[in-house]
């Protein structure tokens, strides 16, 4: 059980409120857009809705998991039944985290035979570094804890940086303007996913009391709402201004 103040339970409250109002918005408006790119870049965005929807289900389970497993401001941490569920973030990330690389691929209308390389590197590797993220996530010892946050630090960083080198290979390719917007999905890669290591820290070295709770659940949403839902609406971006440099009416 660990014991919040009312204003760290508020917080904790709003933020999951927010996590799932966000990705449930951010479905409906990449769903909505598909009619203003063209075909060869309407996969991107049905892989963006698809990323949202799945975090939008599984926000609205950790609400649900978080007000249930609440007496009070108290919360239930004991992995019983009726305690929070923090498997639900790493179901979530198993699911979303592939797909959020395919629509990266999607985008930038890569060559085929590019493409199934990079999907066929990445998807694994993704895979790897969740499932290694997990046991160290639900451990209570601060070795177990350490060990697998260098073990999934391991694809993590390989993730990073054969996105960032497709990334920049990339630039020469796009349309005039373009070019701009990928070096900014570059950056943004980088700090939105940086988000995750760090509040994956509150683990190691919090107190294993409220403080930790708050700020790794506030850390985690914050870096998801960025990763899913503002790296979605910049591909969202991209994808549109390489639809009119191909020939796209503009008022689309």
């Amino acid at each position: 059980m660990v014991n919040l103040d009312q204003n760290q339970w508020n917080l904790v409250y709003n933020i999951f409120s927010f996590g799932l109002v966000s990705m449930l918005a951010c479905t409906v408006y990449t769903l909505v857009s598909q009619a203003r790119v063209l075909p060869k870049y309407r996969n991107a965005l049905v892989m963006s809705s698809m990323v949202t929807f799945i975090a939008g289900y599984h926000y609205w389970r950790i609400f649900d998991s978080f007000k249930e497993a609440s007496e009070g401001t108290n919360v239930n941490l004991s992995g019983d039944p009726g305690s929070f569920n923090e498997a639900y973030r790493y179901v979530d990330w198993l699911l979303t985290v592939p797909l959020l690389l395919v629509e990266v691929v999607a985008v930038l209308a890569l060559a085929k035979e590019v493409a199934r390389s990079l999907i066929v590197r990445l998807v694994p590797a993704s895979a790897a570094m969740i499932a290694l993220g997990y046991p160290g996530e639900i451990s209570s010892e601060q070795g177990t804890q350490v060990l697998y946050g260098v073990l999934s630090t391991i694809p993590f960083i390989y993730i990073l940086y054969v996105l960032f080198v497709e990334l920049t290979k990339s630039l020469d390719r796009q349309p005039a303007g373009v070019g701009a917007s990928v070096k900014n999905l570059r950056l943004l890669l980088l700090a939105t996913w940086g988000v995750y290591p760090i509040a994956y820290m509150f683990n190691i070295w919090g107190d294993a009391g409220s403080s930790s709770f708050v700020a790794i659940q506030v850390g985690y949403t914050v870096a998801d709402v960025l990763a899913k839902c503002v790296f979605g609406l910049t591909i969202l971006k991209i994808a549109r201004m390489k639809s009119h440099a191909e020939g796209m009416a503009a008022d689309h």
